[in-house]
């Protein structure tokens, strides 16, 4: 039974692993159309907004996925340590975690300063 459970919870782990590179492609990917269409001129376009909003936009949506799949890479560090840890295992553990807490602890932290700095920056910008 023992065996059984293990195997199962590596298996979850690999897919949260897999799960996180899916997230992690697709943003990437994203990102790399959402960018490459700036460089398509306004007027083709039609866009209304200014280009640096829009910069903002491609580069925080890929900010929240890259945040979304870290947290599915810890839960997979969490899954494969609760399987007969060992002290080392735990340690590399409690270093991981510390490091992804804090990337994705500073990521939210940039996007809610830009969800901030939007309705002040649509309020400054005049009609036409």
């Amino acid at each position: 039974m023992d065996e059984l459970l293990k195997t199962i919870t590596m298996t979850l782990a690999s897919a949260a692993e897999g799960a996180a590179a899916l997230i992690i492609a697709f943003a990437v990917l994203e990102a790399v159309f959402g960018a490459a269409v700036l460089f398509v001129p306004r007027s083709w376009r039609g866009a209304e907004r200014h280009q640096l909003a829009e910069k903002e936009d491609v580069r925080l949506r890929l900010g929240r996925w890259l945040a979304v799949a870290l947290e599915f890479l810890l839960a997979a560090d969490i899954l494969r340590t609760a399987v007969a840890p060992t002290w080392d295992e735990i340690g590399k553990l409690a270093a991981i975690a510390a490091l992804r807490t804090l990337l994705n602890y500073f990521l939210q932290q940039e996007i809610d300063r830009a969800k901030d700095r939007a309705p002040a920056a649509a309020a400054s910008t005049p009609e036409p």
